[in-house]
């Protein structure tokens, strides 16, 4: 049934057809456009813009928007609106992109906290900008990806950063056993405009194109209502940026290639693996220079070190230091889980029971699906233990008092004077969370029955 409505919508936005240039229903009223257009397009060989605003293009930039969703930009428009709002103004948006004469809108400003202090800014496009950008980055990452470095993984189609994980792994059980693990400090804010139009430029001769993306990046930030200039970096919060970013990296990777050096990068996180301490030293020092001076970025001293890889972390996970490393979630991974976990399962939040476990499960599907491939199951089997252990705190904590607690033992099966003992004891509920009564009534079955899933597997 889904899949039906995303088609229905996507026909109303571009039309039934899938040939022919105009991606609306008003073919007649662009027929004159078109015939002008013609006589006024670049060479074939610049013809770029018009790939952008092919058909077939457009239509999987906009599936993509509706399935990435998000949150409006500063024009309150909603992702469900797009489809309406493209087909009543795509002729006037296309014709402006052909002719080179649109203009993005301000990104508004949101602030995400950092787990290690501090906040990552975002800049949040319009839903039509984010179309747009979406249906530029195609038509880029078609010609560009299959010219990246193959030690890229970060934002490429068919890659991920457990590849990235699992290539330091072959670097270290080759010996590789230092790492040089270089931090750019706020990459996507410091990106020079002019240095990634130059790059740009190498490869796209649409003068159209290249005004675009320049304009994207130099559209301005609102915050608290006023619009700021921006003249460095590629705000995050675009589908367009992460491209970008590969694009000014590419760069840094050919130079670490062309020194033969082991390395994985996932977008400006990037650990190099060398035999010795001297030897990461020396290309600490050297990789800052060129850095600093070529690619105008600037290195962040204080999260930069050479060290061994088990002493830091690397996309989220850390290793073992036996003769066959293993992956193991980095200890700030395990306590950003318990802090979330707690978030999740506090009594101030006022829900229920069934409302917190089915906000649990949402949060605990997708952590697995990142960090259940971790390689140290007792590390997950630990976790799983306090879970359910915070779990069984939680709801004591719901009952509140000790007639409605020993009234809620007794309904599970406890007895009577375990029931009473427990409901009339001191202990805190994190003492009595590993209770055999609360073990028993809040048993593992009960929290499968919950939809709670299991951190640990059979491998």
């Amino acid at each position: 049934m889904g899949d039906k409505r995303q088609k229905n919508q996507l026909v109303l936005a571009f039309g039934e057809e899938s040939r022919g240039e105009a991606p609306m229903d008003s073919r007649e009223g662009t027929e004159s456009l078109t015939a002008k257009r013609r006589a006024e397009s670049p060479a074939i060989g610049e013809r770029l813009m018009e790939e952008v605003c092919e058909r077939e293009n457009c239509k999987q930039a906009l599936a993509r928007v509706k399935a990435n969703k998000g949150s409006p930009g500063v024009d309150g428009m909603r992702v469900h609106e797009l489809p309406g709002y493209l087909k009543q103004h795509w002729p006037v948006i296309r014709e402006q992109l052909l002719s080179g004469t649109y203009k993005p809108q301000p990104v508004r400003r949101v602030e995400i906290p950092k787990p290690d202090g501090g906040v990552r800014k975002l800049g949040v496009p319009t839903v039509l900008d984010r179309y747009l950008q979406q249906a530029v980055m195609q038509v880029l990452q078609s010609r560009w990806d299959r010219t990246f470095s193959e030690h890229s993984y970060g934002f490429r189609p068919g890659r991920s950063a457990h590849q990235a994980v699992e290539q330091a792994q072959q670097y270290m059980a080759k010996g590789y056993r230092w790492c040089v693990d270089l931090d750019l400090e706020k990459f996507f804010d410091r990106v020079s405009h002019d240095k990634l139009m130059a790059k740009l430029a190498e490869r796209i001769s649409d003068k159209r194109l290249l005004k675009l993306i320049r304009a994207f990046l130099t559209a301005g930030v609102m915050e608290g209502g006023l619009v700021s200039p921006v003249d460095e970096g590629t705000p995050q919060g675009g589908p367009l940026s992460p491209l970008l970013s590969n694009i000014v990296l590419d760069e840094f990777d050919r130079e670490l290639e062309r020194r033969s050096l082991r390395f994985a990068r996932y977008a400006d996180d990037c650990n190099v693996y060398v035999r010795s301490r001297r030897a990461g030293e020396r290309v600490m020092e050297s990789l800052k220079r060129f850095i600093t001076t070529k690619l105008k970025l600037k290195v962040n001293e204080q999260k930069s070190a050479v060290a061994r890889p088990w002493e830091r972390k690397f996309l989220g996970f850390s290793f073992t230091w036996h003769l066959a490393p293993r992956r193991r979630i980095a200890p700030k991974a395990v306590l950003r889980f318990k802090e979330r976990v707690r978030e999740l399962t506090r009594r101030t939040r006022g829900v229920s029971t069934e409302e917190m476990a089915k906000e649990l499960t949402r949060y605990l599907r997708g952590w697995l699906g990142y960090f259940g491939k971790c390689e140290t199951p007792f590390v997950l089997a630990g976790l799983e233990r306090w879970l359910r252990r915070r779990l069984r705190s939680a709801i004591w904590q719901q009952w509140k008092r000790g007639r409605v607690r020993y009234a809620e033992l007794r309904k599970r099966g406890v007895g009577k004077d375990l029931a009473a003992q427990t409901a009339g004891s001191a202990h805190g509920p994190w003492r009595l969370a590993d209770s055999p009564a609360l073990h028993f009534a809040l048993s593992n079955a009960y929290f499968d029955s919950l939809g709670i899933p299991k951190l640990t597997v059979v491998r």
